[in-house]
This record gives C-alpha cells, sequence and structure tokens, in this order.
C-alpha cells in the first residue's frame, strides 16, 4: 500500500492539472463548428512565451490572449486565412507554428538541408583521404614492427 500512495498522488495531480488546463467553458464559442476552427487554429499558432508550444497547449497568460482574440475573429466571421493574416501582421510570421515560405523565412526553411548537404559533402572529402591513407603500402619498418607484433 506504501508504494501505491505516492503513485495514485500523482494521477491525481495529473488530473487535476490536466483538469485545469482545459480552460473556462465560458469562453468558448456556442457554435461547435466555430468552436472547432478556432481549436484547429489554435494548434497552428506559437505560444509566444513558450516558443515551442502552440497557444493550445500553453497556459502562459499571452496564449490565453491570443486563444481569445481567435475566438473573436472566428465569431466575427473572418476565414482561416484572414484570422493567421491578422497574427501575422500584428505578431510577425513567427507566431506561426509553420510560416510560410517566402524570401524571409528562406533561411530558416533551407537550413536543414543545407546542414545535411555540408555533414554530407564533408564525410565524402573526408573519406576520399581516408582511402588513398588506408591503401598507402606499408614502410619497411612497418612490416618489420608487424611481423613483431604477430610472431
Amino acid at each position: 500500500m506504501r508504494r501505491l500512495a505516492p503513485s495514485l498522488a500523482m494521477i491525481g495531480c495529473a488530473l487535476w492539472l490536466t483538469a485545469g488546463a482545459a480552460g473556462d467553458p465560458a469562453d468558448r464559442l456556442p457554435d461547435p463548428a466555430k468552436e472547432a476552427r478556432a481549436r484547429d487554429l489554435f494548434r497552428e499558432v506559437r505560444c509566444l512565451v513558450c516558443q515551442n508550444e502552440s497557444i493550445d497547449d500553453s497556459e502562459a497568460e499571452l496564449a490565453s490572449d491570443l486563444r481569445r482574440i481567435v475566438r473573436q475573429q472566428v465569431a466575427a466571421g473572418r476565414t482561416d486565412a484572414e484570422v493567421r493574416g491578422f497574427l501575422v501582421e500584428r505578431y510577425g510570421k513567427f507566431v506561426l507554428l509553420k510560416p510560410p515560405f517566402d524570401a524571409g523565412t528562406a533561411l530558416l526553411w533551407l537550413t536543414p538541408f543545407g546542414v545535411v548537404a555540408g555533414a554530407g559533402a564533408l564525410l565524402w572529402l573526408r573519406r576520399g583521404r581516408g582511402g588513398a591513407e588506408a591503401t598507402a603500402p606499408l614502410t619497411p619498418e612497418e612490416e618489420a614492427r608487424l611481423r613483431q607484433l604477430q610472431g
């Protein structure tokens, strides 16, 4: 029973925290279709405090404000693209978890490919040099040392 008590306490805390993260039901839009659209948009918008979380996952106060703004925009009849455009205009492209590919974000999108290509080129160059060294014949001193070690 002593081993079970801490586990039950941790489960209780996790359930309590999860219930708190659900948000106030009064904040939700009365139309389920609009609320679903808003929730989909929440998953596309970055929490500017947490930076690696969407506003759907974040409990930061700014994320709560952004959720409220998105719900207001959806309730006003704006399209998803208009809501995204509003947020980008107000907070910059960084607010989107998947920023669009354009001249301003090209470096962000292409850097991983450049790193992989550079690493591949480096490995290819090192392999070429290593292969030439490995096929070089042994010097007479190295051959004598090898025979001494073998026998």
